[in-house]
């Protein structure tokens, strides 16, 4: 159970340093920007798949590809389902919509935050079911990927919110925010599975598909948008060898 407290205070913490960090760099330049966030979105694109998926199937018997598949989906539908809930992001951020000159814009910023936070919570599982389940190896390969891409999306996250209008507080307290909610689902995750390993492969399965999901609508897109899509790419790269050489001597 200590190793599982340090891992979430970890996780969630590395959030928390990379958002504090772009508070402090604010005026992000867009290719630094795109440049760290591919890397990150390598960094994940491993973890979902090396730490995630591919567990998820060694453990889930012989119909396990069908498990996989359905955890897989219901991650991705998951995060798609908060477009729904994009009035109440509006509250929370303490944005008048009706004064704010582009609520498209406001509306793609606060989905990508809320998506960061929401899928943090799998994130955070996916961490606590790995040392519920007892591969102490594999879930410290997992949540040292995880820590390592929070770190650039807590920065990432920071100058978009300032740019439309949410107040620095405002804006430090939801990115804080995110992390928190990594350490919950990291003892919601050991809490769980030690309760019943039956539902672990699907929750793996569950955390890569929301990690998938972030990936390709909202990390990719994003790097391809300035003009520096061939860095972003080779960052994406170095970030997915980097996870592998870990996971390759961690493993």
């Amino acid at each position: 159970m200590q190793l599982v407290t340090v891992t979430a205070l970890g996780v969630g913490g590395a959030t928390m340093v990379g958002a504090l960090l772009g508070f402090v760099m604010k005026k992000i330049p867009h290719k630094f920007n795109d440049l760290v966030l591919g890397f990150a979105a390598g960094v994940m694109l491993a973890a979902a798949i090396l730490g995630l998926v591919l567990p998820s199937l060694e453990q889930a018997g012989s119909h396990g590809v069908w498990t996989v598949i359905a955890g897989i989906g219901a991650g991705a539908v998951f995060l798609n389902l908060l477009d729904r809930f994009l009035p109440h992001l509006h509250n929370l951020a303490g944005v008048d919509t009706e004064k704010h000159q582009n609520v498209q814009q406001l509306n793609k910023i606060l989905l990508f935050v809320a998506a960061i936070a929401i899928h943090n919570l799998p994130e955070g599982l996916a961490a606590g079911v790995g040392f519920g389940g007892g591969d102490v190896s594999n879930a410290i390969t997992v949540a040292t990927g995880i820590a390592l891409q929070n770190i650039p999306e807590g920065m990432v996250i920071i100058a978009p919110m300032l740019a439309a209008g949410i107040s620095k507080k405002r804006t430090l307290l939801l990115a804080l925010g995110t992390g928190f909610v990594e350490v919950l689902g990291t003892f919601l995750g050991y809490m769980v599975v030690t309760l019943s390993t039956a539902i672990l492969p699907f929750m793996l399965a569950f955390a890569g598909g929301t990690m998938l999901y972030v990936i390709s609508d909202e990390m990719i897109p994003e790097t391809h948008s300035h003009g520096f899509e061939r860095e972003s790419t080779y960052a994406l790269l170095i970030g997915f060898c980097l996870m592998l050489v870990m996971d390759f001597y961690m493993g």
